[in-house]
């Protein structure tokens, strides 16, 4: 900016005073001043102390049947919101059924109760924007509700419904068992979520509680008494304290509560106390899980933390801080910031209300700098832990700290689910202002206190998942390293028959099936095929899925499938394969390429004329049903049409999948002299699981392994 003394009114000869034209110089220079001293530091700024934390008054009382009730008025808008908690947790899971405990929360919602389904429950919360939410976690089991002041009767009435008899229908239980069995079966997709879950498991111990992994097998033994049962064992009035804020009187509330759970009277036993962590079941050191379609190593090095009574825990969480809790942190600045090896990197105390947390250091790296990686980490973790941190950093890090645990109570809500959470675990009221207060009294001898005496590098378990082939340096360079076996175990069936020369009947009924196709010389003449359908799912309920499979004799498989989030294309040769999504393109993991590979083994043409494959068995079954197996485990059984002579049916157990599948065919229809069913029922564990309907079949269009195997 320009100040021109012309723009002032001054013109030579009418000049009568200084006066003006001084001041007018002045300011200008003081302008030109202004703008051309520095801007001022951030260091400079000043903030006013936070405000004490004010815990409201809380409306407390309890029912004749044990139930704790806690009230808390807030007018502020026009709603209502409740959270009761169960005294329960997966840590009650029987080691053979594990992801009993979370089956049975997301069960008491979905499942309904006696007067409603959970879909009719559904329907009715989202009509007047309310919800009623259920689940089981490690350590508590929750039932909240929400909603608009004016729903408040008709939502409180379903909501006790939901905590007090619920229905456990089968067909939602069976829906959740499939939800989960999907989510093993994709478990080993993430390569971060592969290493935080071996981590706590190596730090916890794979024989416990807090180190078990739900599996086919415990899911598959999960039944609606055993849903029932554990229900029964836990949600009782005098294991749930039930806390309501929003806005109400709360005289008139208390009494809405009466009436709806006063009458409540299961009884059980009071509820033991969750297992207790064993340190000495933590196998410290080096830990590989090989995944060799990634480019990255994604790496988690600690041990196991500590409890938040733990008169350390404020110390602790500085330290934490400083060593790698943001841009500022240790870890950040060396390891990104300074050597490059990682786009982030943090380290953190874990530390629960009744049992050892995890501490722990997470972050990912390029797989050439693997090892230089840890090492940088480790000798980060060595400096805290034999030198004072800076007065800057103890401040930086006091600050961080008590500012972020101010967000627990900056809402009534949240104010309120705090208490409950205190009251839940036995932690006094005042525990902030405890908790505050030390933070406060934090030194830079207490860092280093803290530091040497629970950082113990001797015990760190260190998990790898990423490609050993491109780490440069070896792990091994680092000390001993132990294989992590990512397998997901399959559910044990019967074996099949050994392969060997077909049985006679057998043979027999399979040669009845392929003449009925076409013959064995028109089925064996099939070089190629693409087949169009759309595939029509019972779950989620609506969902159609249209596919374009692709094979050919020499064991090339493509299938294109569209769903309603993108694309989904797999290719195979039997050996090798990819698989590409809306989330990019990426190597067969070796579960899926088994996968693939029994789809190859199940295609029509080479199994109707599996008598001539010498890898093959056909055996009877009796009843018009064969198996046919194969050297490498694939198996299925087939049964037959009496009336056409086709096959009717297809049963099977698919890598993967857990329970029996079965595929039931219809509409057989000619294509260059073969026939193939056009409609396709499938069932799994008995139960209908969606229908399949062919468009077209295009055979012998001399598809060629380049084709298939092109990346989209």
């Amino acid at each position: 900016m320009r100040v021109s003394v012309l723009r002032a009114g001054w013109k030579p000869g009418r000049l009568k005073s200084l006066a003006p034209l001084t001041a007018i110089l002045t300011f200008g220079c003081a302008l030109a001043v202004a703008q051309t001293a520095p801007p001022p530091s951030y260091k400079d700024l000043k903030y006013p102390p936070l405000k004490q934390i004010q815990i409201p008054k809380v409306e407390e009382s309890m029912l004749p049947n044990g139930l704790k009730i806690y009230l808390l008025e807030n007018h502020e808008l026009p709603l209502v919101r409740g959270l009761a908690l169960i005294r329960t947790g997966n840590l009650f899971d029987p080691a053979d059924k594990v992801g009993l405990a979370s089956a049975t929360g997301s069960l008491i919602r979905s499942g309904g109760t006696m007067a409603k389904t959970g879909d009719q429950l559904d329907e009715e919360m989202e009509n007047i924007a309310a919800s009623i939410e259920s689940q089981i976690s490690e350590s508590y089991a929750s039932v909240s509700f929400s909603t608009l002041k004016d729903r408040t009767d008709e939502v409180l009435a379903s909501f006790h419904d939901v905590l007090t008899n619920p229905a456990f229908r089968e067909d939602k239980l069976e829906l959740i068992k499939t939800q989960v069995r999907s989510g093993i079966a994709r478990r080993n997709d993430d390569a971060h979520g592969i290493s935080e879950r071996e981590f706590a498991s190596l730090v916890y111990g794979k024989k416990t509680p807090y180190g078990w992994d739900e599996e086919y097998a415990t899911i598959d033994a999960i039944k609606r008494d055993d849903i029932v049962r554990f229900y029964n064992r836990y949600y009782f009035p005098a294991n749930v304290i039930l806390a309501v804020q929003g806005d109400f009187s709360a005289p008139e509330m208390k009494a809405k509560l009466e009436k709806l759970f006063g009458s409540w009277s299961a009884k059980q036993a009071p509820v033991p106390p969750f297992p207790a962590v064993d340190p000495k079941l933590a196998m410290p050191g080096i830990h590989l899980a090989v995944k060799t379609d990634i480019t990255q190593t994604y790496l988690v090095v600690g041990h196991l933390g500590g409890e938040l009574n733990n008169k350390d825990y404020p110390a602790l969480e500085v330290m934490s801080d400083i060593l790698g809790g943001g841009f500022q942190s240790r870890l950040f600045q060396e390891v990104r910031t300074k050597l490059g090896y990682a786009y982030d990197v943090e380290a953190s105390w874990g530390a629960d209300y009744d049992h050892p947390g995890l501490f722990q250091i997470v972050s990912s790296t390029k797989s050439m700098s693997t090892v230089a990686t840890l090492r940088a980490i480790n000798a980060e973790v060595e400096r805290i832990r034999t030198t004072e941190v800076t007065p800057e950093e103890l401040q930086s890090a006091k600050e961080t700290v008590e500012n972020g645990f101010i967000f627990n109570f900056d809402t009534p809500s949240k104010t309120l689910n705090r208490i409950l959470t205190y009251r839940y675990y036995g932690y006094p009221d005042d525990f902030i202002f405890q908790y505050q207060k030390a933070i406060q009294q934090v030194t830079r001898a207490d860092v280093l206190r803290v530091a040497k005496m629970y950082l113990d590098p001797s015990k760190f378990v260190t998990v790898a998942v990423g490609n050993p082939k491109d780490f440069g340096t070896p792990l091994t360079s680092l000390g001993t390293v132990s294989d992590i076996d990512l397998t997901i175990p399959q559910l044990r069936r019967a074996a099949p028959a050994a392969a060997g020369p077909p049985q006679p009947k057998g043979a027999a009924l399979l040669a009845k099936m392929a003449a009925a196709a076409g013959g064995e010389s028109k089925l064996a003449a099939v070089k190629d095929i693409t087949e169009k359908a759309e595939l029509q799912l019972d779950q989620p309920p609506g969902m159609k899925v249209t596919e374009v499979e692709q094979w050919t004799n020499s064991g090339q498989y493509r299938e294109d499938s569209t769903l309603p989030f993108g694309k989904v294309s797999v290719y195979s040769d039997g050996k090798t394969g990819w698989a590409s999504s809306p989330q990019g393109t990426a190597n067969l993991p070796e579960p899926e390429r088994k996968q693939v590979s029994f789809e190859i083994f199940r295609m029509w043409f080479p199994l109707l004329t599996s008598a001539s494959d010498p890898n093959r068995t056909i055996t009877d079954e009796a009843n018009g049903a064969i198996r046919i197996s194969d050297k490498s485990g694939n198996t299925v059984l087939l049964t037959i049409d009496p009336a056409t002579g086709l096959p009717k049916s297809e049963t099977y157990s698919e890598p993967g999948t857990p329970g029996d599948v079965t595929e039931t065919y219809s509409d057989w229809q000619e294509s260059n002299g073969v026939k193939l069913p056009r409609k396709v029922t499938i069932s799994q564990n008995g139960k209908h699981f969606g229908d399949l309907t062919v468009s077209s079949v295009e055979i012998n269009t001399g598809l060629t392994a380049e084709q298939l195997s092109k990346k989209p």
